[in-house]
């Protein structure tokens, strides 16, 4: 288990959670066109800050998470909670809200 952030608060998720940073999309497309802050798409893209022991199956025994602290993944577009701290945004969602990993 790990925790997030590089500030005094520190997230630790419980069961299955993840925490996550999104990553925030490119202002400035190829053709040079920029897009404003009222055009962007809302990230679905994140590296995982932090990761739970896992969600217990029915006999109380800890199934591992197939996700890692500093894996990039894409997610469900509006799954999981945006929080903020310290000026900083972040998502908590559960494992089953993550589509796949991105192979950088």
């Amino acid at each position: 288990m790990a925790t997030a952030t590089k500030s005094k608060t520190k997230l630790i998720p419980l069961g299955d959670r993840l925490v996550i940073k999104p990553v925030v999309q490119e202002e400035v497309l190829a053709s040079g066109i920029v897009i404003p802050d009222t055009a962007k798409e809302k990230p679905q893209q994140g590296e995982v800050l932090a990761a739970g022991p896992g969600r217990l199956d029915d006999e109380g025994k800890r199934i591992a998470m197939d996700v890692k602290v500093g894996d990039r993944v894409l997610y469900a577009k509006y799954g999981g909670q945006e929080i903020k701290i310290d000026r900083e945004e972040y998502i908590v969602l559960s494992e089953k809200d993550v589509l796949c990993k991105v192979a950088v």
